[in-house]
């Protein structure tokens, strides 16, 4: 099996491409399993401050529970499909229940930690910590 076939993405797409094969053979009794699933997230850093953006279209900001601990960022929440439909064509658009976690590190001033939904995605703005912290190291010479 080549590497290609074991990506995530291409193992998302066999799921969905099954999902809908299942639910056009049999549209009532087949229904696609609730999964957990990640939205595309871009993690950047500026002079004072790292900031993640994520990519998560029709929410309110209320939507988000968003944690800091030990250096990791984790962002949850659900999103809801409101739409009625009557039968399906395509559904690329993943609904219910994500997750999108960011190591970071490095540190941070948490408790000045911004986040602002906008125009579809979230921004979580991380404040670098002012103090330098340093660990001295002493480089020892190999004894011969």
């Amino acid at each position: 099996m080549s590497q290609e076939m074991l990506e995530p993405d291409n193992i998302e797409q066999f799921e969905r491409q099954m999902d809908r094969m299942l639910h056009s053979f049999f549209p009532h009794e087949h229904r696609a399993r609730p999964r957990l699933w990640r939205p595309p997230t871009d993690v950047y850093e500026t002079d004072d401050a790292v900031i993640v953006k994520i990519e998560i279209a029709g929410m309110n900001p209320d939507d988000f529970r968003i944690a800091f601990v030990d250096r990791l960022l984790a962002v949850t929440g659900v999103r809801q499909d409101v739409d009625a439909k009557l039968s399906y064509h395509c559904l690329e658009i993943p609904y219910g229940e994500f997750r999108a976690e960011v190591f970071l590190g490095g540190t941070h001033v948490a408790d000045t930690i911004e986040a602002k939904y906008e125009n579809g995605f979230l921004y979580i703005t991380l404040p670098k910590s002012k103090g330098e912290h340093r660990i001295p190291v002493r480089v020892q010479a190999k004894a011969e």
